[in-house]
């Protein structure tokens, strides 16, 4: 009997990617598309709205959003395993079930506790309440707590990576791309004090410095210009 013939690749053509600029999960998708060079029309969702179009793509009302192969895909950390399965080459989980593991609670401390604690905080007040239309100022409460608690995440990145080279370990991981997704859009508006915490620095400049981190960092936001070190790979 003959063996079935191999998946294919996903053919460009058919991939795309409804995605806001300024979503951390979707840019953690655009980093494992990038990474694994796989070509994407990016199309801007403007999610908040609930257009009827989107919502028959995902009732979630939540982006990102992947087409690829005539499929709708949904959650950035599913849509990243399922591109991590289906285009292996190169490895963003390791082999290691233990280390696969770390890999996987990490992305959901960047995506569950991170984001809950100071992105959704500091850029849903400074930013996103302003996009979605929303006339009341920003909560300066919640804007205290959010830069309160970014130096307690940054700290624990400090502690990972006084032993490892990267989040998770040895190789760069969904993990990394889980934290920088994070850390990228509060840095297009300046709310990273890189400056006390030298190690996430010099990581996060590892990974901004990846052809995939290219067209994150060509991002513009009508209103809100990013800050002038945004794009700077030596910054």
């Amino acid at each position: 009997m003959n063996a079935p013939p191999p998946t294919p690749s996903p053919s460009p053509s058919m991939t795309r990617l409804y995605h806001y600029p300024l979503s951390p999960f979707c840019r953690k998708v655009r980093l494992t598309l990038g990474e694994k060079r796989i070509e994407v029309e990016l199309v801007e969702e403007r999610y908040w709205e609930k257009g009827a179009d989107f919502l028959r793509r995902n009732p979630a009302g939540q982006v990102p959003v992947l087409r690829i192969g005539g499929r709708l895909l949904c959650d950035s950390q599913a849509i990243c395993e399922y591109l991590e399965e289906t285009v292996p080459q190169p490895p963003l989980l390791p082999r290691d079930p233990e280390a696969r593991y770390e890999v996987r609670r990490l992305c959901a401390w960047f995506d569950g506790k991170f984001h809950a604690e100071v992105t959704r905080r500091l850029m849903g007040e400074r930013v996103f309440k302003k996009l979605m239309g929303g006339g009341a100022p920003p909560d300066s409460a919640a804007v205290k707590a959010g830069s309160r608690d970014i130096k307690a995440h940054l700290a624990y990145m400090t502690g990972l990576l006084e032993t490892r080279r990267w989040l998770a370990g040895p190789d760069m991981t969904l993990a990394d791309f889980a934290a920088a997704a994070q850390l990228s859009v509060l840095d297009y508006v300046s709310d990273v004090p890189w400056h006390h915490y030298e190690a996430v620095k010099d990581w996060y400049a590892k990974i901004k410095s990846r052809p995939a981190f290219r067209s994150i960092l060509a991002d513009q936001v009508p209103g809100f210009r990013p800050a002038a070190h945004y794009a700077d790979l030596d910054f």
